[in-house]
């Protein structure tokens, strides 16, 4: 017998007594999340929150905030002409390490923790949403979750190679307790909610 056998039968000569899983049912809900709360949640970590009743309404918040002599990048269709960079064209990653700004859609947010998911069908390179100096992220008002537990039954029912839940700049408070925004990514992050019960 290998060493390999060995380990893997001592392993199932050990293996515990299988007990069922615990019962989450007291999480379930029909409910929505909360715009309320996810607004309130997502600033208190540092992010923010802007209501905008469509595209263009992004387009000129985004122009007034950050103006035009900086790169600015994103993948969404209805903003095009905002960004100058085809992202199918970047073939090095490094070539992204000057974006200045990038806006992306999200799949949904989640209330109880203002995160929101985003997978690789949005981000289109994986690095983008953390090597950006400011990060934006665009959701409808209809798909905030209230908490985690609908969250992962969400994502547990769909097909996605690669996903990340963010909440807020990156931040850190390792060092002597004192919080530091912009540690190790994005030095800001902007969720716009858009409401889909108006044209944009």
């Amino acid at each position: 017998m290998s060493s390999r056998d060995k380990i893997l039968a001592a392993v199932q000569a050990n293996k515990p007594a299988t007990m069922a899983l615990p019962d989450i049912g007291i999480f379930e809900t029909n409910a929505k999340g909360s715009l309320e709360k996810f607004a309130t949640v997502l600033t208190t970590i540092g992010g923010k929150v802007v209501f905008v009743s469509g595209y263009d309404e992004i387009k000129r918040i985004i122009s007034e905030q950050y103006g035009g002599n900086v790169r600015i990048v994103s993948p969404v269709t209805e903003l095009k002409g905002i960004s100058k960079d085809n992202l199918a064209d970047v073939t090095n990653i490094h070539d992204l390490q000057d974006v200045e700004v990038a806006i992306l859609n999200a799949r949904f947010g989640v209330a109880e923790n203002g995160a929101v998911w985003v997978t690789e069908d949005e981000m289109h390179i994986r690095v983008l949403p953390f090597v950006t100096q400011h990060l934006a992220l665009i959701i409808n008002a209809d798909t905030i979750v209230p908490t985690m537990h609908q969250a992962y039954e969400l994502i547990g029912n769909s097909a996605y190679g690669f996903g990340a839940f963010i909440a807020g700049p990156s931040k850190t408070a390792d060092i002597e307790q004192s919080l530091v925004i912009g540690a190790h990514g994005p030095r800001s992050m902007t969720v716009f909610i858009l409401n889909t019960n108006k044209s944009g």
